[in-house]
């Protein structure tokens, strides 16, 4: 797994959201945006992660911040997360590890004794030229907007 570090470019993409939009890292040319990736919605941590995000996302807007989350499961999952939560910002159904793969967050994780391939929680803070100026490697996740808005 070669994850992406700061100074590198962020990747050209351009995959579904919760409701079969298609979006691309092009609609994002010109301005600040965040990139979360997370293991699987409606699960503890990831709903706790994308809850705070939600709760300071007029803060986090304010900052000029632009929020993309990203898992590999379905539309219809993400789209059940997004409106069970009132997620304000698009979740990507990357089924096909399209962004995680570009992004290098899959790959080889320990949980409770067993070793499994999965996505790496990591978040990457990109600005308006399309380079990436920070990763979060350790999310905080009931505190990651704030990590975010440093």
């Amino acid at each position: 797994m070669k994850t992406l570090q700061v100074g590198d470019k962020a990747p050209d993409f351009k995959v579904n959201d919760q409701d079969g939009n298609s979006i691309s890292s092009t609609d994002y040319k010109g301005k600040k945006w965040v990139v979360f990736f997370y293991p699987k919605a409606d699960t503890p941590g990831c709903t706790a992660e994308a809850c705070n995000l939600r709760d300071n996302y007029t803060e986090l807007q304010k900052q000029g911040f632009e929020l993309l989350g990203v898992s590999a499961d379905t539309e219809k999952h993400q789209n059940k997360f997004k409106e069970k939560y009132n997620l304000p910002f698009p979740l990507l159904a990357d089924e096909n590890k399209v962004v995680i793969n570009a992004f290098g967050v899959w790959g080889p994780k320990k949980f409770m004794g067993r070793e499994f391939d999965g996505i790496h929680r990591k978040s990457f803070l990109i600005n308006e030229e399309g380079i990436i100026e920070s990763v979060i490697e350790k999310v905080k996740t009931k505190d990651h907007a704030a990590q975010i808005l440093g």
